[in-house]
């Protein structure tokens, strides 16, 4: 509560007093930096076939992310946060109890619980035997019933454990490299790779323990995160926004239509740029940065969050096929996105490593967005207006006003034949991505309040 009444979370120096003494010529290093959080418990998650080649979610992906962080340098120049396992009441914030049991315990540990609970999940059909001759939830979600239960807590905890520091001030902003992803696991339901929604968790007990206020969790994924949107559709102190590959609901999780903006007092707080048109061309660079410049960021301003959570998978990345991926976004935009993040709630941005499979890839757009969280400046991006307003959001209802056809026809005529064509699948993709709706005054009490300053409109950079 004392957080709250000073209006955010004040950032408070700390010593080391209590950590291991270092040599007396050693610097002291300051804390106030960007965190990680790694540990090789989550590598024991595995499919007992043991062939990763077969398994897109293998242990070779934080892996590898860890080994660039630490070759490039990054790794020495952040703080590095010690991870844990996320309790069995940690998680059931989120999730159900029966879900929690199931895919929390092991042979190992499940005798110290009551048994009466167990006794629903363990006489389920739990898994389905794979081609492989490995076990799972389905064909891409699999499970080891030895490991896979301490490497699922052991990345939600970590989550938890870097966005709390963040949120306290111990921390300037934080990257989590951990497995498996979170964001398709819903309340009773594990799928997609995911068992626990370590970036929903994080958001409820970020609330609940911390008190903080408003949430934005941003998920980049380039599939829907259709659990993250289950747990906060209705809560209008979280603001989901997801931007990813739809195709008319026909690519997986076939969630997150534009139309899902929310229930009851959370209606206009779930934002879905949800794009369609498969991959002829693909979603790129162009797409995406004018997708935060007249839809994301325009809307987080307003929102105005004390927190920011990415759901950062990287299947967007180019080298990444039909059907885990498909686009061509390149590995320095995600850093620059993540330069536009830093810019909202004091710049406490934490991200939490979703999908993505191709090692170059994940490695590079990683290394580019925790460049990014140590304030390395990259290019700047440029900004493209939006041509219709997402009907919830007064800062794009006055948006749309003055950036209608014809600016976006004058900003072409500056372009050269292929960077038109880019810039013409922007407008299509804007009316494809929001609603339409009547002019704000027409709006009922569910709109999001709006904030006391109006946004800044910024001039096309060509």
């Amino acid at each position: 509560q004392a957080l709250q009444q000073m209006g955010g979370f004040s950032h408070r120096p700390l010593g080391r007093a209590q950590s291991s003494p270092a040599a007396p010529a050693a610097p002291i290093k300051h804390l106030f930096t960007t965190g990680l959080v790694y540990d090789s418990l989550m590598l024991k998650h595995q499919c007992v076939c043991g062939n990763a080649h077969i398994h897109p979610e293998h242990a070779g992906r934080v892996q590898s992310i860890w080994s660039r962080l630490q070759e490039t340098g990054l790794l020495g120049r952040s703080e590095r946060i010690r991870g844990r396992k996320a309790s069995l009441d940690e998680i059931q914030c989120v999730h159900s109890e029966f879900h929690t049991l199931l895919y929390g315990t092991s042979p190992l540990n499940r005798h110290k619980l009551d048994h009466k609970k167990l006794l629903g999940p363990i006489s389920q059909k739990m898994y389905a035997v794979l081609p492989c001759g490995g076990i799972g939830v389905d064909s891409d979600t699999v499970w080891n019933e030895m490991h896979s239960s301490a490497a699922v807590r052991m990345a939600v905890g970590s989550v938890i454990e870097l966005a709390f520091r963040v949120a306290a001030g111990e921390l300037k902003n934080g990257f989590a490299v951990v497995r498996p992803p979170g964001h398709h696991a819903e309340e009773s339901t594990a799928m997609g790779f995911c068992f626990f929604n370590s970036v929903a968790i994080t958001a409820k007990l970020l609330q609940q323990k911390l008190g903080v206020g408003k949430i934005l969790i941003v998920d980049w994924d380039i599939h829907h995160g259709n659990g993250t949107q289950q747990a906060f559709y209705s809560d209008p102190s979280v603001l989901y926004v997801s931007l990813h590959r739809y195709d008319d609901g026909n690519f997986f999780p076939g969630s997150g239509a534009p139309e899902e903006v929310g229930s009851a007092a959370g209606v206009g707080f779930n934002v879905n740029i949800a794009w369609t048109g498969g991959v002829e061309p693909p979603m790129g660079d162009v797409e995406y940065l004018t997708a935060f410049r007249s839809i994301v960021m325009p809307v987080a301003q307003q929102f105005s969050p004390d927190v920011v959570l990415v759901s950062a998978g990287f299947d967007a990345v180019e080298g990444h096929q039909s059907p885990l991926g498909g686009y061509n976004v390149s590995a320095k935009c995600f850093g620059q996105l993540t330069q536009l993040l830093m810019g909202l709630a004091g710049g406490r941005v934490v991200m939490a490593l979703e999908g993505g499979h191709d090692l170059t890839a994940i490695c590079d757009a990683s290394e580019s967005c925790v460049s990014a969280l140590l304030g390395d400046q990259s290019d700047s991006v440029f900004p493209w207006p939006q041509e219709k307003p997402c009907k919830h959001w007064s800062c794009l209802q006055s948006l749309s006003q003055t950036s209608g056809h014809s600016l976006l026809d004058g900003s072409l005529g500056a372009l050269g034949q292929s960077e038109k064509e880019e810039a013409e699948t922007v407008i299509a993709m804007a009316s494809l991505s929001v609603d339409v709706e009547p002019p704000v005054s027409e709006l009922d009490h569910s709109e999001p309040s709006r904030s006391t300053e109006e946004p800044m409109e910024e001039e096309p950079v060509l």
